[in-house]
């Protein structure tokens, strides 16, 4: 059985699933807003203007929203990942959606795998039809968020996630294929015998450039406004 390992934020999702859940948190004020709101506005600011890294604004947003959601009643918390997935579930690259539907005619597993929270992906899943997923553990006592969490945002755990589905479908790697954009999915495109980066960052591209064995068989796909371009890895990042 071949699969198709799909990251979502950034690769299937064309921004931050956590990112559009925390906004929705802020807009109805269910935690200290404006303790986490500069926190996140700070952060962003960095990269917006291009003075930090992507992977590092990520990883600090990431951080920020544990601290915010701590404490979080579940109730509250599915009302407003009802709400993201409602308006903004559809907001995906043209690449990727088509990428999934060709894997789906194919007869391979589809499986979403991401560092954003698992209540999520879920549900991202179930609206573009994946066959299983795996996300963020957020951890939950007595109904409310613990502040624990089992992250799958970085490239060991989605190793990990990878291997237990290799066991659970008896999936063949070497037919396989794996998408994604950052560090985090590096393992992944690792692991298969067909990766492709999708707009990635520069961290990223610069390791596939170097990575003799994953420079011969990596596609680089950039998605701009209405345009997919396939980009040649051996390209000089500037």
């Amino acid at each position: 059985m071949k699969a198709a390992f799909f990251d979502i934020d950034g690769t299937i999702y064309r921004d931050s699933l956590l990112k559009e859940h925390f906004k929705k948190l802020i807009k109805y004020e269910l935690f200290n807003i404006q303790e986490y709101e500069n926190r996140v506005k700070e952060s962003f600011k960095k990269w917006d203007e291009r003075m930090g890294d992507y992977d590092m604004y990520l990883m600090g947003m990431a951080e920020t929203y544990v601290d915010a959601i701590r404490g979080l009643s579940l109730k509250y918390n599915d009302f407003v990942a009802d709400q993201v997935m409602e308006l903004k579930g559809s907001r995906v690259y043209t690449y990727t959606r088509d990428r999934i539907k060709w894997h789906k005619e194919q007869g391979h597993k589809v499986i979403f795998i991401s560092g954003s929270p698992d209540f999520l992906v879920s549900r991202m899943a179930e609206k573009w039809e994946a066959d299983d997923f795996c996300g963020s553990k957020y951890h939950v006592e007595e109904g409310k968020f613990s502040g624990e969490i089992s992250p799958m945002w970085d490239s060991a755990n989605k190793m990990k996630a990878i291997n237990k589905f290799v066991e659970k479908y008896d999936l063949d790697l070497a037919g396989s294929y794996a998408y994604g954009d950052t560090m985090g999915d590096l393992s992944m495109m690792k692991l298969v015998g067909h990766p492709t980066a999708i707009n990635p960052s520069k961290e990223l591209i610069e390791v596939l450039r170097e990575d003799e064995s994953l420079k011969e068989k990596v596609d680089i796909i950039i998605e701009r406004k209405d345009v997919i371009y396939k980009v040649d890895p051996s390209v000089e990042v500037l």
